[in-house]
């Protein structure tokens, strides 16, 4: 005896639609401070376009926002070993390890978003 699995409508709702469609879902999430929801989308988009930073670091953000701090630090971790002049993910690396009361190592993350922001100290 076979027994089915019925989708759940909320499920298929976070994951409808192209890629483009869903980028657009979890953008318009994200600009309605609806982090987790957000979230839901951009999880399935990362995982079918793994090589996009885009919707890594826009995912990395929605978990920084929503205090899922440790998801946040492991996507940003991904991006900064991709990418290690990728400003913005050093940035939100940062201050994901200052959130997480890891002053030292976050202090690192910082120095290195600034210098290639180009903030160099004026004497």
């Amino acid at each position: 005896m076979e027994t089915q699995v019925e989708t759940q409508p909320e499920t298929v709702y976070y994951d409808h639609g192209t890629p483009d469609e869903r980028w657009e879902r979890a953008r318009q999430f994200f600009d309605a401070k609806d982090y987790a929801g957000a979230a839901r989308v951009l999880t399935g988009l990362v995982e079918e376009v793994p090589e996009q930073t885009g919707p890594r670091l826009l995912l990395a953000r929605a978990y920084y926002h929503s205090a899922q701090l440790s998801r946040a630090e492991a996507e940003l971790r991904v991006i900064v070993e991709r990418d290690p002049v990728e400003h913005y993910a050093r940035l939100m690396l940062g201050r994901t390890l200052q959130r997480q009361a890891r002053h030292e190592e976050a202090e690192r993350h910082l120095r290195i978003a600034s210098a290639l922001a180009g903030d160099f100290p004026q004497e």
